[in-house]
């Protein structure tokens, strides 16, 4: 039995990167964490440790802060920027690179708030990722942890039970939790768009997910996830299809009898574990001919 490589990649993961543009008094900052990953030709170096070929994983995380230099503009455009500088070598036959910004908002109430001086937001992140093959370069875009809740408009019933059903049936329940969603862009829009291009589509399908989930009457998570993917997949025929994930984050009724209380479900227990996990990938129908896109092979988890 001959043992072999199988497939493999390398780089330099989570490159902190804070770019301040003083084009203006009124500076603007952009905070990235940035993966770089190449697959190609590397065979030597894992099996005999010839480092002939090997673009070093410090040599991939001082280009990506070389090439801030120059501006970040969207985290899709500065991606595909690092993509088509390292495949002009000849043993980068493909690769990987992710990007997460966090979001800062400019510090004061007033007016349209301080020059150069800012707050960090929630624990939301926008997400993009270029993956390169044979086949070219494929961009996604996403959000991370975009956390959300509804007061009413939300119910569960009609499931099965059996011995171990205790959960009862509601018409009217808090509806909770962090959406975290890839979609993918197809070509014509990836290689034509811009900056300007990529920041306005990633706040349009934004807004859109979260209006969805805000003005849908849920029966089901599921159906309002699926809800929320469709209408990004109608709204816009430039996205091929977009993946969703989304704990349930769930808020009991607290029992306020035993201190003479009624409870008319003002007060609720936020409970952080275990948690019910819903994920759907939404697709158009005529899209799916040739099988799982092989971009979804590269992302953690579902999603």
């Amino acid at each position: 039995m001959s043992i072999v490589l199988g497939p493999n990649q390398y780089g330099k993961a989570e490159v902190r990167l804070l770019r301040v543009d003083r084009d203006t008094a009124r500076h603007r900052i952009t905070d990235l964490c940035v993966t770089s990953q190449l697959r190609g030709d590397f065979r030597a170096t894992h099996v005999s440790g010839d480092n002939t070929g090997v673009i070093a994983t410090d040599t991939q995380k001082n280009t990506v802060q070389a090439f801030a230099r120059d501006g970040v503009g969207s985290p899709e455009t500065f991606l595909l920027r690092l993509a088509r500088h390292f495949l002009r070598e000849p043993q980068v036959t493909g690769g990987r690179w992710r990007a997460e910004q966090y979001g800062w908002q400019r510090i004061g109430a007033r007016g349209a708030g301080h020059d150069h001086a800012f707050v960090r937001g929630a624990a939301e992140r926008r997400t993009a990722l270029v993956h390169a093959d044979d086949a070219g370069l494929t961009v996604l875009a996403g959000v991370q942890d975009v956390t959300v809740l509804k007061s009413t408009g939300s119910e569960f019933s009609g499931f099965p039970r059996d011995r171990y059903t205790t959960l009862a049936e509601t018409d009217d329940r808090i509806l909770a939790t962090d959406v975290t969603a890839w979609w993918r862009y197809a070509p014509s829009f990836a290689e034509a768009a811009g900056p300007r291009e990529f920041d306005e589509r990633h706040a349009a399908v934004r807004a859109l997910l979260l209006t969805t989930f805000a003005d849908l009457h849920s029966l089901a998570l599921q159906q309002t996830v699926f809800a929320m993917g469709r209408a990004v997949l109608e709204a816009f025929d430039d996205i091929a299809e977009i993946r969703l994930s989304c704990p349930n984050n769930h808020h009991f009724l607290v029992d306020l009898e035993p201190f003479g209380l009624d409870n008319p479900g003002e007060v609720f227990f936020a409970a952080d574990r275990p948690y019910g996990l819903i994920e759907a990938a939404v697709q158009r129908q005529d899209g799916q001919a040739g099988g799982e896109h092989p971009v979804w092979a590269t992302i953690g988890g579902f999603v």
